[in-house]
């Protein structure tokens, strides 16, 4: 699939360039029925950590970032097929290596200047740059002169060129299949330099971009309020005038604020407590929207700290957890997962049938490491249900093997911030966080999550597992673009998920289905609402209808 997205997009835009016709209608997505006008109402338990594209990512800021900024590339709403965004078309040189984007023109900021081909420039080498410390700093491995970046031995990208202000060419060390994609991720937002400068480290509180919407409040602990931005360029958008976000709300309460008519959203969704309850109400399961998404909920082990620098320690683990048990406290919404890739994402290894559960086989093991009598650890874990009652399952079958884990049950950025630092968190309960593809391709899992570029201070990859090996064949797989080879590449995908698994830094528990509600009043397209990209709503296309 993702191959198909790359090549039908590359040739189309290729196409589009040369033949001297207009780029994709930017009212193309438009829906007839919207009515323009009107506030939300969101909620979320917790606060937001950062509005910075460049660092922020989390399920909870995702899609708010999303709406203030944009990138060169963007995706259909509701959909992972790509479309031009700030690059109104594009080239792609013979041997996939040089890509030219040109802008759109009159693009402005929300400080009123115009966007120009310096300010993609400085975007793409700030999000590089280590001192940003963004976690999605690999992503652009490909572009020229990245690792002179990462070593700081540069300031800036030799592979971005400024061609004039309405051009830019990024040169690639070697072709990448996913490049597209990531231009189309949070991460390569366009931002000014100034508006960065002014706010420095607050830029995530006092964020400037592009997008259908601007911050116009953000009262710490209470809520962030988004304005529409009446200049933006894509004609039409957004339908709403305002979003309210109100954090600190419980789940439940949040539920019932919705029943009343007081809130249009549930951010984190239908409570584990209630959900049969909801669909067992005619009435509310109507305001139901369920959706696939290529998501795996982990534990993490860090291989940095002992003792789970033992590979038979992490696979004694594997064996010790009842995956069915943990599936059935949240009511079966996900089946049990045997390996980083879901089901759907190209190179899922059908065949493959990761480590039985056979917690005395796990004692076995845990004595032949030299630890017959188990050990003390640390499991932490966001607090919102229904995670902490899944550690609590962990922790009791952990116990099982010897295995005595405190649960520290904390605030999402609390949980991101432990697994960020090589020697703070040595398991960690994904739930609440768990990876939820930023593209639909297997590098995806890799990279952020497994490959060496995560397992950095700030870093998703919370087991600080660095295989240079297997850094070397996912180089490879990625510069399969030829769609001819695409059974070929999830192959290779497949062997890399295989030799992980192997070593187990994780262990890998479900792939969950996506439920949430809307209000009686929100209009929009279903999609929109488990929105593949856009999670976990695309706001940018929603609207009330009264």
């Amino acid at each position: 699939m993702k191959h198909w997205l790359y090549t039908t997009v590359a040739a189309t835009a290729v196409a589009v360039t040369l033949a001297g016709a207009p780029a994709i209608a930017q009212d193309a997505a438009l829906d007839p029925n919207a009515t323009p006008g009107g506030n939300i109402v969101i909620t979320y338990k917790d606060d937001v950590a950062t509005l910075d594209p460049a660092i922020g990512y989390d399920w909870q800021n995702w899609s708010m970032i999303k709406s203030l900024f944009d990138g060169l590339m963007d995706y259909e709403p509701g959909t992972t097929t790509l479309r031009p965004g700030l690059a109104e078309s594009y080239e792609i040189s013979d041997d996939g290596k040089t890509f030219t984007f040109h802008l759109r023109k009159g693009v402005k900021f929300h400080n009123g200047r115009e966007m120009n081909a310096d300010d993609v420039k400085y975007s793409l080498d700030r999000v590089t740059n280590p001192k940003t410390q963004s976690p999605g700093a690999g992503f652009f491995g490909s572009i020229k002169g990245y690792d002179a970046m990462a070593d700081g031995s540069a300031e800036t990208l030799e592979g971005v060129t400024v061609v004039d202000p309405s051009t830019v060419k990024i040169e690639l060390s070697r072709p990448d299949a996913t490049f597209l994609h990531v231009m189309a991720l949070n991460f390569a937002s366009i931002v000014p330099q100034e508006a960065v400068a002014e706010a420095g480290a607050d830029f995530g509180k006092k964020p400037v971009g592009t997008g259908a919407f601007k911050l116009a409040e953000w009262t710490l602990g209470q809520r962030l309020v988004f304005a529409k931005n009446e200049d933006y360029w894509r004609k039409g958008l957004p339908y709403l005038d305002q979003i309210t976000f109100e954090v600190g709300q419980e789940p439940i309460v949040a539920l019932l604020r919705l029943q009343k008519g007081e809130v249009d959203v549930p951010g984190d969704g239908i409570p584990p407590a209630k959900f049969q309850e909801v669909m067992s109400d005619p009435e509310q399961k109507a305001r139901v929207i369920e959706g696939g998404q290529l998501h795996t909920g982990y534990i993490t082990m860090n291989v940095a700290m002992p003792p789970f620098d033992n590979k038979e320690v992490r696979q004694a683990v594997n064996m010790a957890i009842n995956k069915d048990r943990i599936v059935q406290i949240i009511n079966n919404r996900a089946v049990p997962a045997n390996q980083p890739l879901p089901p759907s994402m190209p190179g899922y290894d059908n065949a493959y049938k990761g480590y039985e559960y056979n917690p005395e086989k796990a004692k076995e093991m845990l004595a032949e490491a030299g630890l017959p009598n188990g050990f003390e650890t640390e499991l932490f874990v966001m607090n919102t249900d229904p995670n902490p009652r899944i550690a609590q399952a962990i922790q009791q079958d952990l116990s099982s093997i010897g295995i005595k884990a405190s649960i520290q049950s904390l605030a999402q950025a609390n949980v991101i911030a432990a697994g960020g630092e090589k020697d703070q968190a040595p398991m960690i309960w994904s739930g609440g966080m768990a990876w939820i593809a930023d593209f639909p391709d297997p590098s995806n899992f890799y990279g952020p999550i497994l490959g060496c570029a995560g397992a950095v201070q700030g870093g998703w990859n919370w087991s600080w597992y660095c295989n240079e090996d297997l850094d070397k064949l996912a180089t490879e797989a990625d510069a399969m673009t030829d769609p001819a080879k695409s059974a070929d590449r999830a192959k290779l995908w497949s062997e890399i998920y295989g030799k992980i698994m192997e070593d187990a830094p994780w262990v890998p528990v479900f792939n969950e289905q996506r439920f949430t509600m809307k209000s009686a009043r929100m209009g929009g397209d279903d999609s929109l609402y488990v929105d593949p990209v856009s999670i976990p709503v695309n706001y940018d296309y929603v609207y009330v209808t009264e």
